[in-house]
């Protein structure tokens, strides 16, 4: 195996300088155009920013070792690529209809405590991914979500119970997410598979709301702490 012709080839020092200045400017006008498309956290990107960023990745790579493609093509590839996402952004400004279309509308997973079932399958994420957030946000259990929020960027966002109206809910730590195996009389008990909370005969009872018997989690009432 011929180590000097994997590693080097046909490479001259004039090229490898030449790549030196490629990759330099190409990095630069990277960071001067995402500069220009605001300040969001690469977490809160949508789709769309998203797909920005991709393009522009894929623009800059060719030019930065390719020696027969000329730097210009890369700036007016990127030119455009701008122009097209300022354009964008003006038409989700004025019609709500187009900013759907781009972006998508925020998805209800969670509302007065229970799962919305539904939307957690358009969400496509698992209940523990959905747990996890909420847990992150110092969430106990369901009794004491409102409403539970999936963005457009993927951010969870979470309204809280006044204390005084915290309800009875699921847990949603780990060590307290688990089926019951002994049923204390008169304690309610909650759905593992939607939140729902009810007072159950027997441990495989099937739930009213969804009709399921993952199993049942003894629900909690804690208040949430500050």
């Amino acid at each position: 195996m011929d180590w000097v012709s994997i590693f080097i080839y046909d490479t001259t020092w004039s090229f490898a300088a030449e790549i030196v200045i490629r990759t330099t400017f190409m990095f630069c006008l990277v960071i001067l155009l995402l500069r220009s498309t605001g300040k969001r956290g690469i977490r809160q990107l949508s789709i769309f920013e998203l797909t920005i960023i991709l393009s522009l990745g894929s623009i800059a790579g060719d030019p930065m070792f390719t020696e027969d493609l000329p730097l210009i093509q890369a700036v007016l590839i990127m030119g455009l690529v701008l122009l097209l996402y300022r354009l964008c952004t003006w038409f989700t400004t004025k019609h709500k209809l187009f900013e759907l279309l781009l972006e998508g509308d925020p998805t209800y997973i969670v509302e007065n405590g229970l799962l919305i079932m539904k939307d957690v399958e358009k969400g496509r994420m698992s209940h523990d991914e959905f747990f996890t957030e909420m847990r992150q946000q110092g969430v106990r259990h369901l009794g004491q979500v409102e409403v539970g929020l999936l963005e457009t960027d993927g951010e969870f966002s979470v309204l809280l119970f006044p204390h005084d109206e915290t309800q009875y809910g699921l847990p949603i730590f780990p060590k307290e997410f688990q089926a019951a195996k002994v049923l204390e009389d008169g304690h309610p008990y909650a759905c593992m598979h939607c939140g729902y909370v009810q007072c159950i005969s027997a441990l495989n009872e099937v739930c009213n709301r969804c009709l399921h018997s993952r199993g049942w989690a003894k629900a909690l009432n804690n208040k949430i702490v500050n």
